[in-house]
């Protein structure tokens, strides 16, 4: 089984290359990574910019490709030019810090595996709870472990799963495993006011996000119990609880914007 193995933290990451050995049980990882740090970026693509693209050896071996590029377009070029076959699999990960709750709209990890899922991929973004000494080998253990776990189930082509793993080094071992929800409650940021030397207003964002106190079935209480979290994810932003009452509006609408006649 080819694996394209992409994430946000850049090609040398070390969650990465912790992904790539582990990958290894399941099949053939081809890395398809940022060549730089790419957080935050969110499903930003590059359109008026070459994708200048590097070949990645570990100990002579061919190993992927270094792009210039978001996480989003390594996934494009991986699947579309840069894998001979394609891959059947995309895992996007390990990412340092977690992606839970409305994070997940922001994460570059996840719009990695979201693009994958495009494809009609079954795709996985892995992330471990941020940590001063992050345990990326011990992470990818579980995840591929999970990963594996989830393909013998055959979900639908296409499908997109969000897993976080606690912090081990905290936690020792996890409590278990979670299905849970993606909390929607909102971080409260906090942002320092300064002044520069020639008297311009400017902010740091703080580094600490105070997150909600949440309900057992979502994604930031469970990880915060100290549960491996998976959400499945989808990439359809439809209100469909909304939709038909919309509908309902068409006629009325119509009569606002002026159209050309039958």
């Amino acid at each position: 089984m080819r694996i394209l193995l992409s994430n946000d933290d850049g090609a040398y990451a070390p969650g990465l290359r912790a992904m790539y050995a582990a990958l290894r049980e399941l099949g053939e990882p081809v890395i398809a990574a940022p060549a730089e740090e790419q957080s935050g970026v969110g499903h930003s693509i590059t359109l008026k910019a070459p994708l200048l693209v590097e070949t990645l050896y570990d100990d002579g071996h061919h190993i992927g490709w270094a792009i210039e590029g978001s996480p989003a377009d390594c996934v494009k070029l991986g699947c579309q030019e840069l894998i001979k076959p394609p891959p059947e699999i995309v895992v996007s990960g390990i990412n340092a810090g977690a992606n839970v709750g409305i994070n997940v709209l922001y994460s570059g990890t996840v719009a990695a595996a979201i693009e994958g899922a495009f494809f009609g991929l079954t795709s996985f973004a892995v992330s471990l709870e941020y940590s001063r000494r992050p345990a990326f080998k011990e992470a990818a253990a579980i995840a591929v472990r999970l990963i594996g776990q989830i393909l013998t189930l055959q979900p639908p082509a296409g499908s997109l799963f969000n897993i976080n793993i606690p912090d081990l080094e905290q936690v020792g071992a996890p409590a278990g495993v979670r299905v849970v929800r993606q909390s929607t409650s909102r971080f409260l940021e906090r942002f320092e006011r300064r002044v520069d030397p020639r008297g311009r207003t400017y902010f740091w964002p703080s580094p600490e996000l105070e997150i909600p106190g949440d309900p057992e079935d979502t994604d930031v209480a469970a990880l915060a119990a100290g549960y491996v979290t998976i959400t499945p994810l989808r990439f359809d932003l439809t209100a469909y609880e909304s939709f038909q009452e919309c509908q309902r509006w068409q006629a009325l609408l119509e009569q606002a914007v002026p159209h050309a006649a039958e």
